[in-house]
């Protein structure tokens, strides 16, 4: 009995894991469906609050990487660091010259969400840029 409902459990744990799609569009592992990003808007230039999450995500921990994609006709910047042994990612895209629009997402090496981080990282970046 134990046995059958130990499968059964390891067998629900594999069907609810998967790959989710991360901020600046690259997938990773994790648990989909489950609310994993924070999303703030800001009365700033996108290289403005660029250099505000930048400076965030190099004073919490280890900035990974940071890149540029061009959509149709915006910009759009992203920064992946690791804080508090967490994979964040982060993308500021404008929405028009003075306003620009930022998503944080935080995940745990297992694929966890942490949503707290991202938040506190979202607000880090508004003190930032005052």
């Amino acid at each position: 009995m134990k046995t059958k409902l130990f499968a059964g459990l390891c067998g629900a744990l594999l069907l609810g894991a998967g790959c989710v799609e991360t901020v600046n569009e690259k997938s990773t592992a994790g648990v989909p469906f489950i609310k994993d990003r924070v999303e703030g808007r800001y009365d700033r230039p996108m290289d403005e609050v660029f250099g505000a999450a930048k400076k965030v995500v190099n004073n919490l921990g280890t900035l990974v990487n940071e890149s540029t994609f061009y959509n149709q006709n915006t910009a759009v910047r992203t920064i992946e660091g690791k804080i508090n042994q967490r994979n964040v990612y982060i993308r500021i895209e404008s929405v028009d010259p003075k306003m620009c629009n930022c998503i944080v997402q935080a995940r745990t090496r297992a694929g966890g969400v942490d949503v707290e981080l991202a938040h506190y990282i979202d607000k880090e970046i508004a003190l930032g840029l005052k």
